[in-house]
């Protein structure tokens, strides 16, 4: 367990990729295979799951360092003067020899994305196992993506006492050895129900094979799922006048949303599945950008014209 009197000066500690998303933007509703040419709004900017995840938690007004790699380039640059901006630590931001992480993701008329992924160095990079312990034992969240060195920090984590959240991103088989680690040590996660019409199977799959007390299961259009060793609820979709233009983050946002409610504030659960669902529906209103997440003020003037279950 960490010492009794270790600073928690941090509220959150993120681990994973951040990079460069390039988003294409169609301008019908699927890709005209019979001629060379489409012509599409192609807009960078800074993206992956662990980006969109701290700077949510910044915009938010939760202290946020960040564990991860970038490029000595371009893309890398871009993403040190956002979390600079966002005033996130990067002390332990290191250095990627293989580039910074890229994605292409087609985003179509109606918001929905295919992702095209290049985790760059990520399967082999590794990290200062003694510094990141002691960076995490400031904080009283570790926010984990699936980056394959941030599995060799869940064990450091686990004796600190630090709570533990993972986002498994789009489960296709809850059985996955990729991420067995993942589901066995994390105390909360967070998977897309993409690949699962029913996400019921999969919660269940997912608390049965680890430690987790809770799933949030993200469910699209379809709204959310949270499961509970108890019981299993699903949440529809908020409905909001903004236009669904872009999913990108949508994931990302609704982790943030609701850990910093429940787990950060000590809101209960479906006051902070509201706010999750709020902060996710806010990223979905906004085109390839990761710099407008939703804020405090915000997320309080949105949740107040909903009636929150006590």
């Amino acid at each position: 367990m960490a010492p009794e009197h270790a600073s928690r000066d941090l509220d959150v500690v993120v681990l994973g990729n951040a990079g460069v998303d390039t988003n294409v933007f169609l301008s019908r509703p699927e890709i005209d295979f019979g001629v060379e040419a489409n012509f599409t709004e192609n807009l960078d900017c800074v993206g992956q799951a662990g980006a969109y995840a701290a700077r949510s938690y910044a915009a938010l007004g939760f202290r946020t360092a960040f564990i991860g790699h970038v490029g000595d380039d371009w893309a890398g640059r871009m993403v040190r003067e956002a979390f600079a901006h966002d005033g996130i630590d990067t002390g332990l931001l290191g250095l990627d020899p293989a580039g910074t992480a890229r994605s292409v993701n087609l985003i179509y008329p109606d918001g929905r994305r295919k992702n095209f992924y290049d985790g760059k160095g990520h399967l082999a990079l590794a990290v200062d196992l003694a510094a990141c312990q002691a960076l995490m034992a400031r904080a009283r969240l570790i926010h984990v993506h699936l980056a394959n060195w941030t599995r060799t920090l869940l064990p450091i984590a686990r004796n600190l006492g630090v709570t533990i959240a993972c986002d498994l991103q789009d489960v296709v088989d809850p059985e996955d050895a990729y991420r067995a680690d993942y589901v066995r040590q994390a105390d909360i996660l967070f998977a897309s129900s993409v690949n699962h019409p029913d996400p019921a199977p999969l919660i269940r799959t997912l608390l049965a094979a680890g430690r987790a007390r809770l799933v949030v299961c993200g469910m699209g259009a379809e709204g959310c799922a949270l499961g509970t060793r108890e019981s299993i609820r699903r949440f529809p979709a908020l409905s909001r006048p903004e236009p669904v233009v872009d999913t990108n983050g949508a994931g990302d946002s609704l982790a943030a949303g609701f850990l910093s409610s429940h787990l950060l504030r000590g809101l209960p659960l479906e006051a902070s599945i509201l706010r999750g669902q709020l902060a996710a529906r806010h990223a979905c209103a906004q085109r390839a950008t990761s710099s407008n997440q939703i804020t405090a003020h915000q997320l309080e003037a949105l949740s107040s014209h909903y009636r929150e279950p006590q």
